[in-house]
């Protein structure tokens, strides 16, 4: 097992690379060019957002923004905030996350313009339910060159959203905190058999339920819990407020440190943040599109201004209070702590010594309904590869793979997630800059530019 394990970061590593400069380009300059396409006015409708997505429209087929967008959080305000952080400090300093901040803007750019798109350019099932998404928009947006894209796009999608990360972090969690191995006397090999198994059987009760069932349960779930989540965080950095400033200090002094201490140096530092703001948020991946395209928003600008607060409240705020915190803790020096692991760890050190018991329950219900919400993209991705009716199979592959993920290294899914991620990005960002002419009109239309 070990030496599968091994073979397997070996041959991600080697794919990963290159395919990670083309991801960088795509979204920092792709997005650059829609931030001024749009003269950037789309982060200035930031007060519009929020009364869109309080605000209901007619009963129509589809879900509303505030569940879309819920179901959205759910997938990335999660584990890739709270763990995912905890990697890239591991990886490249506090300097990191400055340019995971920028990716952030950059990134609700993008989402304006996908999720726009995705409302824009739509279609029907039978039944009469929208269907949206990089796929559809691709097919009908795109006429010569659009299938071919929205075919690569799905079948980079039906592993790209595999509950790899998630699987293995909300295991890890269970084993650092509650550690089962020391009351009934198995291995944690073992043991993270079982917790997969348990983890499968309770995504499946939920998905096999649908699109409603998801986000039903995830509208409840996850709006509360980044409320906890934030006030837990907030308590913190209020107690340690002396050094939040200097903290802040290092985070910038680091960022521009030429001498960074991770592979590939400054530039390296530098995709090292964009790998991790994207994993955290997803802009510019076209997950998101898939549930805004569901909803039943009828002008597509209303629903990118709605999609757009996503990377401003998981990466922007989320990732920020968890960074802060592994780094005031100093848990991440001097150790080898990574992940979900390094997270815990800062979080018992700055909050009474029960920390990471209240983070494993915040983990819990973020990790569950991370694994609710992601088996949705892949029904959609392999509906669209074959038939509709025959999308709801993935999630049995879907299911499985949770056991599989809970047994193998964080090095091994972070591998798998960045480089299917990768191959999503590169059509989606080529057909999202390509098809931005028509967001464009529409905000001429509305006068906003």
């Amino acid at each position: 097992m070990d030496n599968l394990v091994s073979l397997l970061e070996k041959s991600l590593a080697q794919w990963i690379g290159p395919l990670e400069w083309v991801m960088l380009v795509l979204i920092i300059g792709g997005g650059l060019f829609l931030a001024l396409q749009s003269k950037g006015v789309p982060l200035l409708r930031i007060k519009e957002a929020f009364s869109l997505l309080l605000s209901k429209e007619k009963a129509d087929p589809g879900i509303s923004r505030f569940q879309a967008l819920s179901a959205v959080l759910a997938a990335t305000v999660g584990l890739g905030n709270i763990s995912g952080v905890a990697i890239a400090i591991h990886m490249g300093g506090p300097g990191v996350l400055v340019w995971m901040w920028l990716t952030a803007l950059i990134g609700a750019i993008i989402k304006f313009y996908s999720c726009s798109l995705a409302v824009k350019l739509r279609a029907l099932d039978p039944e009469g339910n929208p269907l949206g998404g990089p796929m559809y928009y691709m097919t009908l947006g795109i006429k010569k060159w659009g299938k071919p894209l929205a075919i690569w796009f799905a079948i980079a999608g039906l592993f790209g959203v595999l509950p790899a990360f998630t699987a293995n972090q909300l295991t890890q969690t269970i084993i650092d905190v509650v550690q089962p191995q020391k009351v009934v006397m198995m291995s944690v090999w073992q043991w993270k058999f079982i917790i997969g198994i348990v983890l499968s059987i309770i995504s499946a009760v939920v998905i096999f339920g649908g699109l409603k069932a998801i986000v039903k349960v995830t509208s409840n779930l996850v709006p509360f819990m980044v409320v906890v989540y934030l006030a837990m965080g907030v308590f913190i950095l209020a107690t340690n407020a002396d050094a939040v400033l200097p903290t802040f200090g290092l985070i910038f002094k680091e960022a521009f440190n030429f001498d960074a201490a991770v592979s590939g140096g400054f530039w390296g530092l530098v995709l090292l943040g964009v790998r991790r703001a994207v994993f955290s948020n997803e802009s510019g991946v076209g997950n998101a599109p898939m549930y805004h395209g569901q909803s039943q928003s009828k002008k597509g600008t209303d629903e990118g201004l709605v999609a757009m607060l996503g990377p401003l409240l998981d990466t922007g705020l989320v990732c920020s209070i968890t960074g802060l915190i592994v780094i005031i803790s100093g848990a991440y020096i001097g150790n080898d702590l990574n992940g979900i692991s390094l997270t815990l760890e800062a979080f018992e050190r700055l909050f009474f010594g029960v920390g990471d018991e209240l983070l494993l329950l915040m983990v819990l219900v973020f990790g569950i309904s991370t694994l609710l919400t992601y088996s949705y993209y892949g029904v959609k991705c392999f509906g669209f590869l074959t038939r509709l009716k025959w999308g709801n199979y993935y999630n049995y592959f879907y299911i499985g793979s949770i056991i599989f993920s809970s047994l193998v290294t964080v090095e091994v899914v972070v591998g798998v997630i960045d480089l299917s991620f990768a191959l999503m990005c590169i059509p989606n960002m080529i057909s999202v800059i390509y098809l931005s002419p028509l967001i464009r009109s529409e905000m001429k239309e509305r006068q906003w530019i």
